[in-house]
């Protein structure tokens, strides 16, 4: 598998992670702002969340690790939580922001 077809394949499995309280995936919401494929298929993912007070801050990053670490042929995830850049509703795809009302 190529680090192309591998990074698509751990795009799908984001799109199955929602935050409890939105019903919107983390991915369209603008809550991942990198994934990066090492050599070994080892995947590197960069993430924040609503707010730093989120209540699902101890579920979500770990929810994503194990949906990736699913994925057949990867070796090893790493998910990092950040907050700069701060997230606004201004990340979140359009797909997010009709199925929220925002459009």
């Amino acid at each position: 598998m190529t680090d192309a077809e591998l990074k698509e394949q751990v795009v799908m499995a984001l799109k199955g992670v929602y935050d409890p309280e939105i019903p919107v995936d983390v991915y369209e919401l603008g809550l991942i702002y990198d994934i990066k494929i090492f050599p070994v298929n080892n995947v590197y993912i960069l993430m924040t969340l609503t707010s730093p007070s989120c209540p699902s801050a101890g579920s979500i990053p770990g929810e994503i690790e194990q949906k990736v670490r699913e994925i057949d042929g990867v070796n090893d995830v790493s998910v990092e939580l950040t907050f700069d850049p701060p997230y606004t509703t201004e990340m979140m795809s359009e797909v997010a922001k009709l199925e929220l009302g925002f459009m």
